[in-house]
């Protein structure tokens, strides 16, 4: 028994040296937080966490317990780990407009907030945003009083709109252009990384600027990074909550795929009205579509030709959908393609060519290795009609 309570102690003490090293959270209720800080003339940080979310457990298990985090926190704070959900929360999420998680505030005791910011932060960006909280010429409060009174050299331009960044709030984006204005040449090195970073809206000039110059982008940050960028922004605009989505496409492809744009829309209508379940309209906008632009490829044809077969009834629509196939077929007698007007032939009531359609189907799948099940499947129906 002695030996187990020696190890328990051991594993206790451990424990509670092992916590001391990190951030030490204060367990009390706002009103008395913020009363500390107030009493000892510091700012209050706050970690505004779920207890679902990823990024929050991830920081509280390996930046919360550094030492080196906990050694300046400790000093420079009053340090409180608040869940929204729970208690004080939620009428804090309401008055800071806490929208995402985690956020990270900086309140003085009074209760005003004097900087924030919002996400995963490892170490080291932990430990800038604390010393930026600590610096009255830093602190986002401080930042919106000189801009306020019409502070508006570059240089602090520049500061503010990275700081401003940090909350997520889209205030940024005009700071910024106010920003670029001042600058002759955006092409340099601190210029392209200004706008790589804070551009994080698809209808925004910064990002019609690196649309524009992408390969300039590219040639820096690499083409994974660009692309995937303007995919996210794009994808994110397009379907922005408020907006319509086919005028956001109207806007947006434009100054993406300026070279292409027409087509881009057009495909992406497609594409929509398909997503929403509306098949005459994409029917329609599928037929307008290849009137005007050449398919790609014979899959792409064969793609549209079995959404018309799976979602459109009526037999005008379905019988371009034919056209499509055989389209397909012309640029690649595939099993694929035969297989899919088989079906089309079927649909439409059309026995002896589905019946030819399906044969021809089969016979190419075993030339080419393929699994035909389901077109033997579709041979015993059209076989029944």
């Amino acid at each position: 028994m002695k030996q187990l309570i020696t190890i328990y102690l051991v594993l206790f003490i451990g424990t509670s040296i092992f916590a001391q090293n990190g951030i030490q959270f204060m367990e009390k209720s706002w009103t008395e937080i913020l009363q500390k800080a107030k009493a000892e003339n510091k700012i209050v940080f706050v970690d505004a966490y779920t207890a679902w979310c990823g990024p929050c457990k991830a920081m509280a298990k390996k930046v919360f317990t550094q030492k080196k985090v906990g050694d300046f926190f400790n000093a420079q704070f009053v340090n409180a780990k608040i869940d929204m959900e729970k208690g004080d929360g939620p009428k804090l999420a309401r008055e800071y407009n806490v929208r995402a998680y985690p956020t990270f505030l900086f309140v003085d005791g009074d209760g005003k907030i004097i900087h924030r910011s919002i996400g995963y932060h490892n170490s080291d960006q932990l430990l800038e945003l604390g010393s930026a909280a600590s610096n009255p010429m830093k602190q986002l409060a401080s930042l919106d009083a000189m801009y306020a009174k019409g502070e508006r050299n570059s240089d602090f331009l520049y500061k503010y709109a990275l700081v401003k960044s940090e909350t997520m709030d889209g205030s940024h984006e005009a700071i910024a252009e106010e920003y670029l204005a001042t600058q002759s040449n955006w092409k340099s090195d601190k210029n392209l990384e200004f706008i790589y970073k804070l551009t994080d809206d698809a209808t925004s000039k910064m990002f019609q600027y690196l649309a524009a110059n992408k390969e300039v982008f590219i040639e820096k940050f690499g083409n994974r990074a660009i692309s995937g960028k303007i995919q996210n922004l794009v994808q994110a605009a397009l379907y922005a909550k408020d907006g319509d989505v086919l005028a956001n496409a109207e806007k947006i492809f434009p100054a993406v795929y300026p070279e292409r744009a027409e087509e881009m829309i057009s495909s992406f209508k497609m594409l929509h009205y398909l997503g929403a379940g509306d098949d005459e309209m994409y029917a329609k906008s599928s037929i307008q579509h290849y009137k005007k632009f050449d398919a790609q490829a014979w899959d792409e044809l064969n793609e549209v030709a079995w959404n018309f077969y799976e979602n459109v009834e009526e037999k005008k629509y379905l019988k371009k959908g034919v056209k499509f196939a055989k389209k397909s077929i012309k640029m690649s007698n595939q099993y694929y393609n035969n297989d899919t007007l088989a079906a089309l032939y079927y649909k439409l009531g059309k026995k002896g060519k589905a019946l030819s359609a399906a044969n021809k189907a089969i016979y190419l799948a075993k030339e080419e290795g393929e699994d035909d099940t389901e077109t033997q499947k579709l041979l015993e129906k059209i076989k029944k009609m």
